[in-house]
């Protein structure tokens, strides 16, 4: 499946709106024995160019939240990223990324998961991951559903602990600011439940 996604065009050849203006390249990693699941938005313009997932200051502060080396962020045996779109979706007028592309989860997310089922925790981060994956049980807001961290975290029927997240973006400074509990409750219990994992 891994190859099928690396080879889709669907923003490209069968657009949900306008084509993807630029060539599609999809950024994802898997396997089979990763228990952690990164979800993010799409890639920027960095990673579009690197291949490679969070290579900027975004995923500078996303390791420090974890409490992770590059090394082990990086071990795809260990840690999947799995974003909301797999492409980059291009730049708004104001030169901020745009929205994930709307072909890209309905294609391929649920067959994807359903083959993956060893996750023990995921990382929803942003509004787009949550309200995909937690349904109905999201918050109207990003700032409820990350205060209702708790209520995610503790895994149903068997599942995997969801742990949803702001961005790691600069842009966030002001909310992190202005939300002090997210540093001093979410993000030691999900620098321990990371290290737990890996240790395993």
């Amino acid at each position: 499946m891994v190859g099928a996604i690396h080879g889709c065009r669907l923003c490209r050849d069968r657009p949900r709106g306008a084509a993807l203006p630029h060539e599609p390249r999809p950024v994802l990693r898997v396997s089979r024995t990763a228990r952690i699941c990164i979800c993010g938005q799409a890639p920027g313009t960095r990673v579009h160019a690197s291949g490679a997932p969070f290579t900027d200051p975004s995923g500078d502060r996303l390791r420090g939240w974890m409490g992770v080396t590059p090394d082990e962020f990086y071990d795809v045996s260990r840690i999947a990223i799995v974003p909301m779109g797999f492409c980059f979706p291009g730049l708004d007028t104001k030169g901020g990324d745009l929205p994930p592309r709307r072909e890209c989860a309905p294609a391929w997310r649920d067959a994807l998961f359903a083959a993956l089922p060893q996750f023990e925790l995921i990382l929803l981060i942003g509004q787009y991951a949550q309200r995909w994956h937690l349904g109905d049980r999201a918050k109207p807001t990003l700032t409820e559903t990350v205060a209702n961290w708790r209520a995610y975290a503790t895994a149903r029927g068997g599942g995997p602990r969801l742990i949803p997240l702001p961005h790691p973006s600069w842009r966030n400074n002001a909310w992190l600011k202005r939300h002090p509990w997210f540093g001093e409750e979410v993000l030691p219990f999900l620098a321990g439940e990371v290290r737990r994992l890996l240790k395993r």
